[in-house]
């Protein structure tokens, strides 16, 4: 274990809610106790406060080969990428480049015959309408253009532009081209040149067209089987045509800096303050259930205490990574790990770090007693090329599948449901069924923020 920039004095004396002094031993032991306990090899927490930044690293970057996490180390960050594609698309908007709510179809003639609607603004906020996409190993398209055409047609929709919120890989992938389209550059030279390299960053890709050779070294995701007590290192698998909505490679640190751009008066030079603040309100009908409590322009919104805090969660193949900003409190929380068990060991931290902080944890608690599924929703559901099926069991239990996966069902009230964490085996919300609000049948299931309609539904109401 290492400990690195632990301010000048070697503590931060921070005095938070617990009224307890947090310090970088105790951080540091704490930290490696979680890993310990979560199976997690490596992981990386930094932690922004008071003008002062403390890191704490952990473990090894793969499993029993020596190599240790340091500060410099970099994580696959998954879908925290999506923050530096927005940050991205937000300064071509202060740049006058492109306007938030105008028609994207101005930029990108892929969007004729249908995204007439379709806006800068829905797309970040995941509220563009479109399914999240395919899987990574189904995707074959050569570039992003030829993704969008693949992937972003009227028919890949579950709701109407504007209509809610389905979390959207897609529509991510369609704010990569459009910053292609602008900049003339590739998503990858744009993000190092006009994001990257302005604050600092190395530009850390694990796909794309500037997939290079880097002096930084970067973790190997793994799957663990808390079961059997096995640990195995998995390859990443997202496709080139996927880059922008998650192949960034960043340590705790890094991630830190993206969200120093949300503290204060941020980085006016690189990105207004206004535009930094439009990133994290919360766009109204935008409701991620499951997720957050809100969403903006690129950035998940939580309530939790006094004031919101804003970030994003990022799963890549065996890594979990999470990023906390307090704009109001001008606190940082970014935490990476190079396994599936990483999430546990999050929500672990967050237990330590809410005597300090109010910043969670963002573990939905029980939707109360388990009562009766709802009538009519056994059947098939969809989210583009992603099949789902609500069947029922000889014991009344209901299981949903997806693409062989099975998850057994608990229902609450309000049409919720919570299921076993396959990694953790704790108890999560999953989801909750929806209805169609004129005659009251299920017509969809939100799960993990996307929006998931009832086979043979057109997508053009709101569910």
């Amino acid at each position: 274990m290492t400990l690195s920039d632990v301010s000048r004095a070697g503590a931060i004396p921070w005095t938070g809610n617990g009224g307890l002094p947090l310090d970088a031993g105790y951080l540091a032991e704490t930290f490696s106790a979680l890993a310990c306990k979560n199976r997690v090899p490596g992981a990386q927490l930094a932690v922004h406060w008071g003008g002062e930044t403390m890191a704490v690293d952990v473990g090894e970057l793969e499993h029993r080969r020596g190599a240790p996490v340091t500060r410099e180390s970099a994580f696959p960050i998954g879908s925290v990428s999506k923050c530096f594609t927005a940050t991205l698309s937000m300064i071509l908007v202060a740049d006058g480049d492109v306007e938030l709510d105008a028609p994207l179809v101005e930029h990108l003639p892929e969007l004729y015959g249908w995204g007439d609607q379709l806006t800068l603004l829905q797309v970040l906020s995941h509220t563009s309408g479109l399914a999240s996409g395919p899987d990574s190993e189904d995707v074959t398209a050569p570039s992003l253009r030829r993704y969008v055409r693949d992937h972003c047609r009227r028919q890949n929709r579950v709701l109407p532009p504007g209509g809610g919120f389905s979390y959207s890989n897609a529509g991510y992938i369609l704010a990569g081209l459009l910053i292609e389209t602008i900049t003339g550059m590739s998503w990858c030279a744009a993000m190092e040149s006009i994001l990257l390299r302005p604050l600092g960053l190395d530009p850390i890709f694990i796909t794309g067209p500037q997939l290079k050779q880097t002096v930084r070294r970067v973790a190997t995701g793994h799957s663990v089987n808390t079961a059997v007590g096995r640990i195995r290192p998995v390859r990443q698998s997202l496709a080139s045509a996927e880059a922008p909505a998650g192949a960034l490679a960043a340590s705790a640190v890094d991630l830190v800096s993206l969200g120093l751009m949300h503290v204060g008066r941020g980085v006016p030079d690189l990105l207004p303050v206004e535009f930094a603040e439009e990133m994290r309100r919360a766009v109204p009908g935008a409701d991620p259930f499951g997720l957050a409590d809100g969403w903006g322009a690129g950035l998940a919104v939580f309530h939790e205490g006094a004031n919101d805090w804003v970030g994003h969660d990022g799963n890549a193949d065996g890594t979990s990574c999470y990023l906390r900003v307090d704009p109001v409190g001008e606190r940082v929380v970014a935490f990476t790990s190079n396994a599936n068990t990483g999430m546990g060991l999050w929500q672990d931290l967050l237990g330590e770090l809410n005597q300090y902080m109010p910043i969670g944890p963002r573990v939905w608690a029980s939707q109360g007693p388990p009562v009766e599924p709802p009538p009519n929703c056994i059947g098939e559901y969809a989210n583009g090329d992603i099949e789902y099926a609500v069947t029922r069991e000889e014991g009344g239990n209901l299981r949903l599948l997806v693409d062989g996966d099975v998850a057994l069902l608990t229902c609450h009230d309000g049409l919720t449901f919570t299921f076993a964490d396959p990694s953790s085996g704790r108890q999560v919300l999953g989801g909750r069924f929806t209805a169609d609000r004129h005659t009251g049948k299920i017509d969809g299931i939100q799960i993990n923020g996307r929006l998931v309609r009832r086979s043979g539904h057109s997508g053009q109401r709101v569910a």
